[in-house]
């Protein structure tokens, strides 16, 4: 079966390609001939994940999913979220974002925080939606070169390292994304049973 996923990241295809096994053929948005910013405007991940798949359903009529994952700060109200990307400003930039996060954390004694991820799957029509996340906390200095976005502030529950200090092996065993791949990859194997 052929999907396409919402991505023109050859390392997250790789990934996810290995997680579905050979009953599923990946292909990128350019694969497909969406070469545009796919739209990212709703307020919630779950909310932007849709829109994304909803749209490449739409234009271009191939059987798709889509993601989106944020970091939820639970003394900031779930902030940064959706926002996770471009916290700090348009220019994306991590380690704005980074010590954007460690300002307004300043004070506060409660640090726990989850990355989340939500996929949203469209097989011929129908939606169906998967979520990841791990609970953790933030530090408050930046440890590790692994990684990206959030990592190196961001210690999993019962681990003592960050996720910027784990391989992507070790990563990849409690991760948020890795959690909500799962869920749409055995979805996927039992719907296409005989």
């Amino acid at each position: 079966m052929l999907l396409c996923f919402a991505t023109n990241n050859a390392h997250k295809l790789t990934e996810i390609q290995a997680l579905l096994g050979d009953t599923f053929q990946l292909q990128t948005l350019a694969d497909v001939g969406c070469h545009e910013e796919l739209p990212e405007t709703q307020a919630t991940l779950a909310g932007n994940s849709r829109q994304k798949a909803e749209y490449l359903w739409t234009k271009y009529q191939v059987n798709n999913f889509a993601d989106d994952t944020g970091l939820e700060v639970y003394a900031l109200n779930g902030e940064p979220g959706v926002y996770s990307a471009r916290y700090a400003g348009p220019q994306r930039n991590a380690d704005d974002n980074m010590q954007l996060l460690q300002e307004r954390l300043a004070d506060q004694p409660d640090r726990r925080a989850r990355f989340v991820t939500v996929i949203t799957l469209v097989l011929d029509g129908s939606f169906h939606q998967f979520e990841g996340s791990v609970e953790g906390t933030i530090i408050q200095e930046k440890r590790g070169t692994y990684g990206f976005g959030y990592d190196p502030i961001f210690v999993p529950l019962g681990r003592d390292c960050t996720f910027a200090e784990m391989t992507l092996a070790e990563k990849s065993q409690l991760s948020h994304r890795a959690r909500a791949f799962a869920k749409l990859a055995a979805f996927l194997k039992e719907s296409t049973l005989p």
